[in-house]
């Protein structure tokens, strides 16, 4: 059986203990996802990573290795959640996916942004040949460290998939995120 793992972002403190604003696994497109891919047989997870207001790169790994992740997962993920995977995914050679989506990634690229040494790490320039198919999914008016940091997975990552869309922001202020689906299940 097919899964998945979507992993959500870093949160700001005052977001995540405001009860108005919902847990990060739970905002903005992610339940959305999760439900579609469900509704297609493919058991999807979204874990709530570890203080995500102050990323760490070994309680995230903890986090994300509780799941199966084999040759026919298919790993989602949004802004810093997509730069940890990225890191993940390098680090781990012998892991295979099945498609790999990355959702406005974001790796700090100037380290303002409070993520300590969560990007210190080398891309794995084949990382592309481990999956079925990687795509970064970006937008033409988001941040300006998403677009250095997606320009920077592009230059290192060789055959990387890339799709542009037209102001989308960081993709938060979508709930229904229908290319996003169906870019999963054109490759499962």
């Amino acid at each position: 059986m097919k899964n998945a793992i979507i992993l959500h972002g870093k949160a700001s403190h005052t977001k995540y203990f405001d009860i108005t604003y919902p847990s990060p696994s739970n905002a903005c497109w992610l339940p959305w996802i999760q439900k579609q891919l469900l509704m297609n047989e493919i058991l999807a997870q979204t874990p709530e990573m570890p203080i995500p207001w102050i990323p760490k790169y070994s309680a995230w790994s903890k986090e994300l290795e509780r799941y199966d992740i084999t040759p026919d997962t298919i790993l989602v993920a949004h802004s810093c959640g997509a730069g940890f995977l990225v890191r993940w995914l390098s680090e781990h050679i012998d892991v295979k996916a099945n498609t790999v989506v990355l959702v406005a990634p974001w790796i700090d690229p100037d380290r303002s942004g409070g993520t300590g040494d969560l990007f210190d790490f080398s891309f794995d320039a084949q990382l592309v040949k481990r999956t079925n198919k990687m795509v970064v999914f970006n937008s033409d008016d988001d941040f300006v460290g998403v677009q250095t940091s997606v320009q920077m997975i592009r230059d290192a990552i060789t055959d990387i998939n890339y799709r542009e869309f037209k102001q989308h922001g960081h993709f938060t202020e979508i709930v229904e995120f229908q290319d996003l689906r169906d870019e999963i299940l054109s490759s499962s």
